[in-house]
């Protein structure tokens, strides 16, 4: 299939956020920065996206790019990596003062994803590892941050994460954890008062969860995300992506695309190869309008379309 998108899928993307995208500034490359993607958003009639950065907060940013082009709702996030101390309810709270929307759970830092550094020299690594291991190279060891304890339960200084979340009604979204802390935290979170949660990629390597397990976590009111770049990296068949998506039923997914890498397609095209993709699979406007406009919209905090 063409990735060119077609004015079908781009017509169907009228409203919709991209609520899972990595883009400059960065720490790594990317392939385009906020304020020039927040131009083509707008000239393809999309309202925003949420900016995530494994590093930094970025509240401050997404004020920025609102200021520059007019039009746009752009959303701040932020990571719970050690580069912001962790599991930091302080720094949830500033953030969301500075007006963030979602939390992430760890991610690069989580223990689920410690295994990726220990990767042998001149094995094929993602950016993020790299910078990792050149950090280390200077005597720079960043610890993971573990969300739970040994035995499997929340750690309190995840509950006091999740208490700042449900106070400021953030949204939290699960991160790279594996699929027993999912599940463990989910659990805390709903006990805990948090609204909305989102479970990131579930069909991820790092996260491989089954359809049992996606449609258990539906009906704890989380949605799941299906990012874009997951089916296209070859890290699971669109098929098998599009399988999930029926068993557990489009009210209960949200499309993100997770682009800015700079061997991936342009991050305003991600949405609309997946609409394409969807479309071409027998999926109805209605199903996809549901996951990519009135969901993203949820996910980002928007009003309703």
């Amino acid at each position: 299939m063409s990735d060119a998108p077609s004015s079908r899928a781009r017509d169907l993307l009228r409203g919709a956020f991209d609520t899972h995208i990595h883009v400059d500034p960065d720490v790594v490359p990317r392939i385009v920065d906020d304020v020039t993607l927040a131009r083509r958003f707008l000239d393809l009639g999309m309202d925003g996206f949420v900016l995530k950065s494994h590093y930094n907060a970025t509240a401050e940013r997404a004020s920025v790019v609102r200021a520059a082009v007019p039009g746009i709702e752009a959303r701040g996030a932020i990571v719970l990596n050690r580069a912001v101390g962790g599991l930091n309810p302080l720094a949830v709270e500033v953030a969301a003062r500075e007006g963030a929307r979602t939390v992430w759970l760890p991610t690069v830092d989580a223990v689920n994803e410690s295994h990726e550094r220990e990767a042998p020299a001149g094995a094929k690594v993602p950016v993020w590892v790299k910078l990792q291991l050149d950090l280390r190279a200077q005597g720079i060891e960043i610890e993971p941050v573990p969300v739970v304890d040994g035995a499997g339960a929340v750690l309190a200084e995840t509950r006091a994460v999740l208490e700042r979340v449900a106070h400021n009604d953030l949204l939290l979204a699960t991160g790279h954890l594996a699929r027993d802390e999912i599940f463990a935290v989910v659990d805390a979170a709903v006990q805990a008062g948090v609204r909305q949660i989102v479970i990131t990629h579930p069909e991820f390597p790092a996260q491989s969860l089954s359809v049992v397990d996606q449609r258990a976590l539906a009906e704890r009111g989380a949605l799941l995300e299906r990012c874009m770049t997951t089916p296209h990296t070859g890290k699971i068949s669109w098929e098998r992506w599009m399988k999930n998506i029926r068993a557990c039923g489009p009210e209960h997914s949200v499309l993100s695309t997770d682009l800015g890498q700079t061997f991936n397609p342009p991050v305003e095209d991600g949405m609309a190869i997946m609409v394409d993709r969807l479309l071409a699979a027998g999926f109805d406007d209605e199903e996809v309008h549901v996951m990519a406009v009135t969901n993203t919209r949820r996910v980002a905090g928007a009003d309703p379309w």
